[in-house]
């Protein structure tokens, strides 16, 4: 048998590969076929039909289904489900009998010397038709949706949906096929839209009034369904709803929906990032992509919270390839085991190194001869570098980068980019101290004649969830039923999402001429004790049921962060959260030559370490610890996370 021969069986047996359900449907439509035309002659003779024209109807039938049913194939009318039936499917149908009406037409005009059709027929019949497969279909719809038959209708949990727009419909007809979730109504701040019908919901206030209707209708979960919304108006709504007791879900935001990463009836738990009141963030995808697109990229760091996120940020740029980095083995597995399956299109490069290996960090540059390095390796926890391994923050932070940035420059990087802190800013503890002392080595090599790398320092804050963040550390202490643990009730931190944070990193890297340090629009601070509170609500608990307790500033820590020191000179730049800090000058012989000399030196111990690195870093200076105030009322705002400085 040829490949044309055996094409139509093939075919016809694809179109019915859904067996009994396919060949159920087509049969009901040939029956309906049948009726439609023996009851437009019916109808045509006022419900009386001649002997003549019985004759007439009946043998029609013989072509008539035939005809009809060819069309309905040859129209695809059995790839879809009935459950999900719509405009385009009897938009489908429609087209179908409209063809196949078409073919009886010229049929019955061929054969009308032998069987006479009325015109009325022929126009009625196709009509009737279309009525009982549509009917069929939105009948069987309607009962799947809203139980007809004591199927979905009054299950599910019941929920307010605020937002009563797209998003808000999307829902309610996803929600219409769940068996988890029953939509009592909308909320919109819309006055236009109150009291009106959106699918057969009713909106039922303004958004304002939602504690007063959980209580009426005995809801306890609300939808956010407001992805347009603005980051303060979304964080004003989620603070009305947790203030009130409220579990609150949200939609997916219109950037997830736009990348395919979810569909609009994946609600999810609202998390702290979606409480930072930050706009989304926007940046050049062009010139990003200048800088990655087809590049090696290699990332330091590459396990931790802030260099892995780089890796997937840089992974939307098409690089040619990326290098990881990393000293620890289980982060680096989990990275290569997530881009092998998230991202397989992009090469990868994992590789066991640690910057302070000289020889190591050479050989990688000659084997993978990178155009950009992002810098992200560091140890970063405070309280842990303040006591017994402060030189190993000097050695890895400062001793570790100048090896990475000499190496740079010595082959030829076209970037190199440090991922530092707001702690360098007027720094009090050996961590920050050892930061604000990296960004003075990346300055001296930049002053350096016929330096071929930019460097390009860049400060934030907190992160959302970083690894010994004091997001984690409260969960966990929740889940053990508390308490919370907060260092001082006054401590202040600065934050923002990792996902925001890397992007922002990349934009700078592709702005920087070489030697400026860009600081990060950071917002406005946050206290960590509401913070504490926000948590507390958001797990569904009460202050009365897990307490907060204040243990006293520990060592290196201060109550307020400073992303950029007041001797420092700030410039605008053409992204609107991306500034320029233009820090004291350095001394680039004397400070690379002093650097050299601390590799092989043994440890001084903490205190000698300090008095040298206040030595270097004038500004560094240790703070005196504050006595511990009675703990404030409890704020309603919102909180978001700092890193682990305030929380112990």
């Amino acid at each position: 048998m040829n490949d044309d021969a055996r094409a139509g069986p093939e075919r016809g047996r694809r179109v019915f590969k859904t067996s009994g359900r396919a060949m159920l449907v087509f049969a009901y439509d040939l029956c309906a076929v049948a009726v439609a035309w023996l009851a437009a002659f019916w109808l045509r003779f006022n419900l009386t039909l001649p002997d003549d024209f019985t004759h007439a109807a009946l043998l029609g039938l013989l072509w008539v289904v035939p005809i009809y049913g060819a069309s309905f194939l040859a129209h695809r009318l059995y790839r879809g489900l009935w459950q999900f039936a719509s405009l385009p499917d009897l938009f489908r149908l429609t087209r179908a009998v409209a063809s196949g009406g078409a073919i009886v037409l010229a049929a019955a005009f061929l054969v009308r010397d032998h069987v006479v059709v009325p015109r009325t027929v022929l126009v009625l019949s196709p009509v009737l038709l279309i009525l009982a497969m549509a009917g069929a279909r939105i009948t069987y719809r309607a009962w799947r949706e809203h139980g007809l038959s004591g199927g979905l209708i009054a299950q599910g949990e019941p929920v307010l949906v605020l937002g009563a727009g797209r998003t808000g419909a999307a829902l309610a007809r996803e929600f219409a096929r769940s068996p988890t979730w029953r939509i009592l109504g909308f909320l919109d701040d819309d006055r236009s839209k109150v009291r009106r019908e959106l699918l057969g919901h009713r909106v039922l206030g303004r958004i304002e009034d939602v504690e007063r209707l959980a209580v009426e209708r005995g809801v306890r979960t609300v939808i956010m369904a407001l992805p347009s919304a603005d980051a303060a108006t979304q964080r004003r709504i989620a603070q009305t709803c947790v203030r009130a007791g409220l579990r609150v879900l949200r939609a997916p935001r219109i950037d997830e929906l736009a990348d395919g990463r979810t569909s609009v009836s994946s609600v999810r738990g609202i998390a702290l990032e979606d409480l930072l009141g930050r706009e989304t963030v926007s940046i050049d995808t062009p010139h990003v992509g200048r800088m990655l697109q087809g590049k090696v990229i290699l990332v330091t760091g590459a396990g931790g919270s802030i260099g892995s996120e780089i890796c997937r940020q840089v992974a939307r740029f098409a690089p040619a390839r990326i290098v990881f980095l990393e000293n620890n083995e289980f982060a680096l597995y989990r990275l290569e085991e997530e881009f092998a399956l998230r991202h397989p299109q992009v090469a990868t490069v994992a590789l066991i190194g640690d910057v302070k290996d000289a020889r190591r960090v050479d050989q990688v540059l000659v084997d993978h001869q990178p155009a950009v390095i992002f810098h992200a390796a560091a140890y970063k926890h405070v309280p842990l570098m303040e006591n017994r391994n402060a030189w190993q923050a000097v050695l890895n932070n400062v001793v570790g980068t100048t090896i990475l940035a000499q190496a740079a420059v010595a082959r030829g990087v076209d970037a190199f980019v440090l991922v530092s802190t707001d702690k360098a800013v007027n720094p009090v503890n050996v961590m920050g101290a050892t930061k604000r002392l990296a960004e003075m080595v990346c300055q001296a090599l930049q002053q350096s004649a016929a330096c071929p790398t930019r460097f390009v320092l860049v400060r934030f804050g907190n992160v959302v969830g970083s690894a010994g963040s004091v997001v984690p550390k409260f969960q966990e202490q929740i889940e053990r039923g508390g308490p919370l643990t907060v260092t001082h009730p006054e401590v202040t931190r600065y934050f923002m999402s990792i996902p925001e944070a890397a992007q922002l990193v990349l934009q700078a890297a592709s702005m920087g001429r070489g030697g400026e340090i860009y600081v990060m629009d950071m917002g406005q601070p946050v206290r960590i004790a509401d913070l504490a509170r926000d948590m507390i609500r958001l797990a569904g608990h009460t202050e009365q049921e897990i307490r907060i307790d204040f243990t006293g500033l520990r060592p290196g820590e201060k109550l307020f962060e400073e992303v950029l020191a007041p001797a420092e000179q700030t410039l605008a730049t053409p992204h609107p959260k991306l500034r320029i800090a233009r820090a004291r000058p350095v001394e680039p012989e004397w400070l690379l030559a002093f650097i050299g000399g601390l590799r092989d030196r043994p440890d001084p111990g903490d205190d000698a370490t300090r008095r040298m690195l206040k030595r270097i870093v004038p500004e560094y200076e240790e703070p005196p610890v504050p006595v511990v105030a009675a703990p404030p009322p409890a704020a309603p705002s919102l909180a978001a996370p700092g890193d682990s400085s305030g929380a112990t």
